[in-house]
């Protein structure tokens, strides 16, 4: 089972221009085929005046799903390079749009490979990659009176906060490594006194930090 992806740190854009045909490449973490398109479309209404936007999308922690469309470009030319770029920095749950306005030059379809190939790397080198990690989620149940400190002794000590709510009493959801679980008992036994104890609620994909 997969337990780490790497995938884009941040939405980006840009530009490249070859022989006057300007390139403009949209990459975006997204969770889902619906969220994917979503960025096709919008790229196609904000950009209404150019003559193609071709696509490329992989999905799911292992890349299960992966599509692309050359969007009137010559079969070949624009999706599938753009998904192997993609493939190539092993990046998953990303979407990336490469909008183009033609600029009167025919680039042939080894340029336009070249192209739609370069448009992506340089909207991927723009947006960063972060790695993702499948973690184990516990919630705890803290007086008010000692959550502050607690949940800042626990992020100092590497755990992901994924939550934090108020009512009778603070609860806190947390991210935990696979095999730090039963660090983070004894942790919270060592932070509150043996007063409360974590309770496994499932798992969690959450940034890692290295």
């Amino acid at each position: 089972m997969t337990r780490s992806y790497r995938t884009v740190a941040r939405s980006a854009e840009t530009d490249i221009e070859v022989k006057r045909s300007v390139f403009r490449c949209h990459v975006e973490h997204v969770s889902d085929e619906a969220a994917a398109r979503a960025v096709v479309e919008r790229a196609r209404s904000v950009h209404w005046d150019a003559r193609h936007h071709c696509s490329a999308f992989i999905l799911g922690p292992a890349g299960q799903t992966a599509r692309s469309s050359d969007d009137g470009e010559p079969a070949g030319t624009a999706g599938a390079p753009m998904l192997e770029v993609l493939r190539g920095h092993e990046l998953t749950d990303v979407v990336a749009v490469v909008t183009r306005w033609f600029g009167g030059t025919l680039l042939g379809a080894g340029g336009l490979v070249r192209a739609y190939s370069d448009a992506v790397r340089a909207g991927l080198a723009e947006a960063g990659v972060r790695r993702r990690e499948l973690r184990a989620e516990f919630t705890l149940d803290l007086d008010h009176a000692v959550a502050g400190r607690v949940e800042s002794e626990l992020r100092s000590r590497g755990y992901a906060i994924l939550d934090t709510s108020y009512a009778a009493f603070v609860t806190l959801r947390l991210g935990v490594p696979q095999d730090a679980t039963e660090a983070l008992t004894t942790a919270v036994a060592e932070l509150t006194g043996g007063a409360t104890e974590p309770r496994a609620v499932g798992e969690s994909w959450v940034d890692a930090h290295d």
